[in-house]
């Protein structure tokens, strides 16, 4: 048998009032399709477990909505047109008819009991372009250019935005003398705000 989640109660209760009724029926739709459901509250609102992520739901200002961690699975190409049928949520004639909802619920289980994984595509992060006063800068100071070398692409990219966010010479030359003094210190751009273990 499933579980409920005293934390879900008190989510619907303090959603807004067009909302209640919708994630009244997106809950009790779940629990009927899948007796077996796991519920709990993650990233913030209520989230649907039986055998891994199955689902979620959530309400906002102005509109509810549903998601499935396997929607493209779900819905194929698709995913697009459900979105904006179970992404926009604003009355319960917005749901679909509750035996497509189960049959979305129920594919989603079957997918969690065939052990299908999603593939996540990892992206590329942006080339760093470094300004060619920086680049000149390190070159004369070994240290810090092995230091800066050594930074992970986030930490660089704070320097670089710091550099060129300047509006003057002035103030840009000052930034880039004090950069290069503390990335030979082996700092991150924001180092005083690092918390010290």
């Amino acid at each position: 048998m499933g579980t409920r989640d005293p934390r879900v109660d008190a989510y619907i209760a303090k959603a807004p009032d067009f909302a209640k009724p919708i994630l009244t029926t997106l809950r009790a739709t779940v629990h009927a399709a899948i007796p077996e459901v796991e519920e709990g509250i993650k990233w913030g609102a209520p989230h649907f477990g039986y055998k891994g992520m199955l689902c979620g739901m959530a309400a906002f200002k102005e509109y509810a909505a549903m998601m499935f961690w396997k929607e493209k699975l779900i819905f194929g190409a698709n995913v697009i047109a459900r979105n904006r049928g179970l992404g926009r949520l604003t009355t319960l004639s917005d749901l679909p008819p509750k035996r497509v909802l189960a049959g979305y619920i129920k594919k989603a289980a079957a997918l969690n009991d065939a052990g299908v994984k999603i593939e996540r595509v990892r992206r590329e992060p942006k080339p760093i372009r470094i300004p060619a006063d920086l680049s000149s800068a390190l070159k004369k100071n070994v240290k810090a250019q092995a230091a800066f070398k050594s930074f992970s692409p986030s930490h660089k990219r704070e320097y670089i935005e710091w550099l060129t966010g300047a509006k003057t010479d002035d103030t840009r030359t000052r930034r880039l003398t004090q950069a290069i003094e503390w990335i030979a210190e082996g700092k991150s751009r924001n180092w005083k705000y690092e918390r010290r273990a």
